[in-house]
């Protein structure tokens, strides 16, 4: 590992000498933990604090100063956020902060960090506006924005022959910007894929008899592969769809990736293949590695999507914070520009234009038989950022 972090010294005495002298590296983690996406919340905060354990050795510290985390729950609101982050800054004379779980209110939280003039890290928030329309300077992005997710099941689409697509979404801001960003994607580097019908739901609907039959017939005369893209938040209506027997007509279902518990369902669908952020099977590295183990080990069982985020959160800190040899703002600016950093995924990199971290998608197929709950998936191809080519839509 390219780090060199401090391990704390043997002797107490030592320690404490040492230490004492050096001013403590205050984070605020600001996370969603009250609300609908608590469980999202709950796996930032542990990779988090999993990633400063194995990055500082368990020692807690970075070359001599002790890293003190404060944890603050903004309850999804928008204005809570902003005034957390606002205190965080203020109040706590934190050195950076990182958060949080709403799109929403990671919008709320990007101009105090301008105003305040100092790094926001955020994660686990993907709308694209967050590195795009409303980004600042002192904004950087650990998670994955909505367009590459859209990259990721555009290229998880077959490169030759015949596609055609019908997509399924969520009829507000989540559901068109996702449909659009796949069209997007598709155009950009699956070409002889065709988004050929858009079939939006209320956001609470529970029946999907009409959606799907509209779905069936805009696919079942065309010719080659014919898939249904589900855009989806909250219960996922994959089971509905699947019911009316879309196979009948040569159609494939392809969802996107999810949390383990809400991907339970797809065991049921052997074969189904689609895109995701990550799985914990997937990445083969040490980092990787040792997250898979010792969270099974506290937990009972692997990290999941917004662990692995957490942790690539606490790693983009913990380097730029080594590279710019203290936390100034400034130069932690210019160390996370462009700067590579290890994560359970493998190396992200911040892209210098618009600081998002450039990072690799997962094609996946669903396992005709796993041996638990959690073994759902088969890995078909690791898509490398490179090939993931996400415009940069904000305004330096």
């Amino acid at each position: 590992m390219r780090l060199k972090f401090a391990i704390a010294a043997t002797a107490t005495g030592l320690f404490l000498s040492s230490t004492a002298m050096a001013q403590d590296i205050k984070i605020a983690l600001i996370a969603g933990k009250t609300g609908p996406l608590e469980a999202y919340a709950k796996q930032t905060e542990a990779g988090f604090m999993m990633g400063l354990e194995y990055l500082t050795k368990g020692s807690m510290a970075l070359n001599g100063r002790k890293i003190n985390v404060i944890v603050k729950d903004d309850q999804l609101k928008a204005d809570l956020a902003k005034t957390l982050l606002e205190q965080a800054y203020n109040d706590d004379k934190v050195d950076l902060a990182v958060g949080t779980t709403s799109s929403a209110a990671a919008l709320a939280m990007l101009p105090v960090a301008e105003e305040n003039g100092k790094v926001l890290i955020v994660e686990p928030a993907v709308a694209d506006a967050i590195t795009g329309e409303k980004w600042n300077r002192f904004i950087f992005r650990t998670a994955r924005n909505s367009t590459q997710d859209a990259y990721g099941a555009a290229a998880a689409v077959p490169a030759t022959g015949d596609v055609t697509i019908a997509t399924l979404a969520q009829d507000y801001a989540f559901g068109r910007d996702g449909v659009a960003a796949l069209k997007s994607a598709l155009a950009a580097i699956r070409p002889n894929a065709k988004v050929v019908f858009e079939e939006y739901a209320p956001q609470n609907a529970t029946d999907f008899t009409a959606s799907a039959q509209r779905l069936f017939d805009a696919l079942k005369d065309k010719p080659g592969k014919k898939i249904i893209e589900i855009i989806w938040a909250g219960q996922h209506p994959l089971p509905k769809i699947a019911d009316l027997k879309p196979e009948r007509y040569g159609i494939e279902i392809a969802p996107g990736g999810n949390i383990l518990p809400a991907m339970q369902i797809y065991k049921n669908y052997p074969g189904m293949e689609g895109a995701i952020y990550y799985y914990y099977a997937f990445p083969k590295n040490p980092m990787n590695d040792w997250l898979v183990a010792e969270h099974q080990k506290r937990y009972g069982a692997p990290p999941d999507f917004f662990t692995a985020g957490g942790f690539a959160a606490a790693s983009a800190a913990l380097t730029a914070i080594e590279k710019a040899g203290g936390t100034d703002p400034e130069k932690l600016i210019q160390a996370m520009e462009g700067m590579s950093f290890e994560t359970p995924k493998g190396t992200m990199t911040f892209r210098k234009e618009d600081h998002q971290a450039l990072q690799v998608m997962y094609h996946f197929k669903v396992k005709a038989e796993g041996k638990d709950q959690n073994d759902l998936l088969d890995l078909v191809d690791t898509i490398p950022a490179d090939k993931l080519p996400i415009p940069v839509r904000n305004k330096r």
